[in-house]
């Protein structure tokens, strides 16, 4: 396992509560709202996380099957116990354990860009779709696009001297549109394409939101690495309150939704 895509201990629990309304639920209901347009009937989820896009998956399409994956088992048992109507398991993205043509509609929000290799995991998809079958894929844009992300970047420049760079490597390190299209159509997608949306999210604060980032993300383990984990969560917040005020915070997220189709044999 990759130490980049790695939430062990209490990670999934924090990154859940105080990133997962704020940061990735607006995303999730686009996402929902695309996923029921196209109604599928057997539904793969990848890096689904704590379950919050499975949230709106399960909801877009109550009566279809859905199997939620992730790499992680941590997380895996806080989105079971979210959506016990998905059937959830572990799964690497890069060698899903399903036969061909088995779904028609993968969707993946977020987690592209912790694949050690993007097209494999991409091409992984068309392989287990059905011909004709739709991949979604969400990335995040520009770190500099998303308030949240943006000012977390801020605050730890300001706190340390030699700040970690998690956010903006992975999180943020496959924000150009031309890539995800450039891959989607190496991976073998027919019709690919790429629609860059802007999203709402709401904050009960800043502190909220530096306790999400530090404490349930793998910028704990880099944070850790480099002095007291309290200590520095707490500077962070307040450098992030200095950024974006006290109390409620809004923020908008630039983010990128790749689709594309496998082509049916001979086309």
């Amino acid at each position: 396992m990759e130490p980049d895509a790695s939430w062990t201990g209490s990670m999934p629990q924090v990154y859940d509560r105080h990133l997962g309304p704020a940061v990735f639920a607006p995303v999730a209901a686009d996402l929902g709202a695309r996923v029921a347009h196209l109604a599928p009937h057997r539904v793969l989820e990848l890096a689904a996380g704590t379950g919050v896009a499975t949230v709106a998956l399960r909801d877009a399409v109550p009566d279809a099957e859905l199997i939620a994956t992730d790499l992680n088992p941590a997380m895996v048992a806080v989105g079971e116990q979210r959506v016990p109507s998905a059937r959830w398991q572990v799964a690497d993205a890069l060698d899903l354990p399903f036969p061909d043509r088995s779904f028609d509609l993968v969707a993946c929000q977020f987690g592209v860009m912790f694949f050690p290799d993007k097209v494999a995991g991409l091409r992984e998809c068309a392989r287990v779709l059905e011909p004709g079958g739709r991949v979604l894929v969400v990335t995040w844009g520009d770190v500099a696009r998303h308030t949240f992300s943006s000012a977390l970047v801020t605050a730890v420049g300001r706190v340390l001297a030699d700040p970690p760079a998690f956010i903006a490597r992975v999180p943020h390190g496959y924000d150009d549109p031309r890539a995800l299209l450039a891959d989607l159509g190496t991976a073998g997608f027919d019709d690919a394409s790429v629609e860059t949306v802007t999203v709402t999210g709401h904050a009960s604060s800043a502190v909220d939101l530096a306790e999400g980032f530090c404490g349930g993300t793998p910028l704990r383990g880099e944070l850790t690495a480099r002095g007291d984990l309290e200590a520095l969560t707490r500077a962070v917040a307040a450098e992030m309150t200095a950024v974006l005020g006290e109390g409620p915070v809004t923020g908008t997220m630039e983010v990128h939704v790749g689709t594309g189709t496998r082509p049916h044999p001979g086309a």
